[in-house]
């Protein structure tokens, strides 16, 4: 039996923000989600656009399908809940844990439920109808509860600001370091709050785009543009010394060059971005210099639980991330303004509320 508010307002369709491929994207009503056993039905407050679903949008990366409903950073409250599933009252703010793992395997076990061999992805899996839409079915288990302490909108960054704590925990940042970020996009702010989170004080960020630099400076993160002459002797004036780790939140052959050619001698360089599926670097900087490469995908449960407790303390940084918010009606001019370079907001809220 599903437990439900008092008054759902529910309807026979719901709108929904629906994929039909390259650069195509429409609201349209999709039938009315109804939660199954373990799963809990949530009325989404906003969704966060996310560089993947750009790059879906425009084909870029193939891992978006026709009739696909995106959307993975999300926020929402509580609606209903199904059978088998208790403690989680209507109304309750939450956001949801996009992993879907089978439990049991040695990943899973070892508490590295995004490496399980069986894991879907909400909003990447198209057979999952995800956060695009005013109403979604998730399972209990990746539904984190949120304080109503804090603003609502905030849930919708834990999903990003997560992968780059995970960045910088895979590049095991501690207060010792000097930490040179390359990228100020979504990413890339998160990559430099996670190092300024795991104790480093000495944080920069490469970035040519005088926008995000702006930001970066607003949230107390400094910058240097990479394509200023002496870039490496300003990185290293600004951090006291050449880094000792740097998180490359590009994904990039240019990226990588650059976080490799300026990361000190055997030390630390952590490839999160995924701007290229396919990228080339110089050995001998990693071999001859003796550096580390390290890859960083997505995020364990525990750092996904980690930087919601951080975001339930409403950080005042976090305001400045959010640059823009759209309906869900406007959200296909949105998608298209963004993959065309047109808006040139770092983070994009959609709220299919229209509020």
């Amino acid at each position: 039996m599903v437990r439900a508010s008092v008054d759902l307002d529910r309807r026979t369709l719901v709108r929904a923000l629906v994929f039909h491929g390259p650069w195509r994207i429409a609201v349209e009503d999709r039938p009315d989600p109804v939660p199954g056993p373990g799963e809990v039905l949530l009325r989404v407050v906003s969704t966060g656009i996310c560089g993947s679903d750009i790059h879906g949008f425009t084909g870029e990366n193939g891992r978006r399908f026709p009739g696909q409903v995106m959307g993975h950073e999300t926020v929402g409250r509580v609606v209903a809940t199904g059978p088998e599933v208790t403690g989680l009252e209507p109304g309750t703010l939450a956001t949801v844990h996009p992993v879907l793992a089978c439990g049991s395997c040695d990943a899973c076990q070892a508490g590295l439920d995004y490496r399980c061999p069986r894991r879907r992805i909400i909003g990447v899996d198209p057979a999952l109808s995800s956060a695009f839409a005013e109403l979604m079915a998730v399972p209990a288990a990746n539904v984190v509860e949120l304080p109503e302490t804090m603003p609502a909108e905030y849930g919708a960054l834990i999903e990003p600001l997560a992968v780059g704590h995970h960045a910088a925990a895979r590049g095991g940042c501690g207060p010792t370091d000097r930490v040179l970020v390359v990228g100020g996009g979504p990413i890339g702010q998160a990559c430099a709050l996670a190092a300024r989170r795991q104790g480093a004080e000495r944080v920069v960020v490469s970035e040519p785009h005088a926008g995000r630099r702006a930001l970066l400076a607003d949230i107390g993160v400094p910058s240097v543009d990479p394509n200023d002459d002496g870039f490496t002797d300003v990185v290293a004036e600004v951090l006291g010394g050449a880094p000792t780790l740097a998180l490359d939140a590009v994904g990039s052959s240019s990226s990588l060059r650059s976080a490799l050619s300026v990361c000190a001698p055997g030390e630390r360089v952590v490839l999160v971005g995924m701007h290229e599926p396919k990228v080339s670097i110089s050995a001998y900087a990693v071999s001859i210099e003796e550096r580390t490469l390290t890859g960083s995908y997505c995020y364990t449960k525990q750092d996904f639980l980690d930087t919601a407790a951080w975001v339930a303390t409403a950080p005042p940084e976090l305001a400045r991330l959010i640059e823009d918010r759209v309906s869900l009606a406007r959200a296909p001019e949105a998608f298209a303004a963004l993959a065309r370079g047109e808006n040139p907001a770092s983070k994009v809220l959609v709220f299919p509320g229209d509020s």
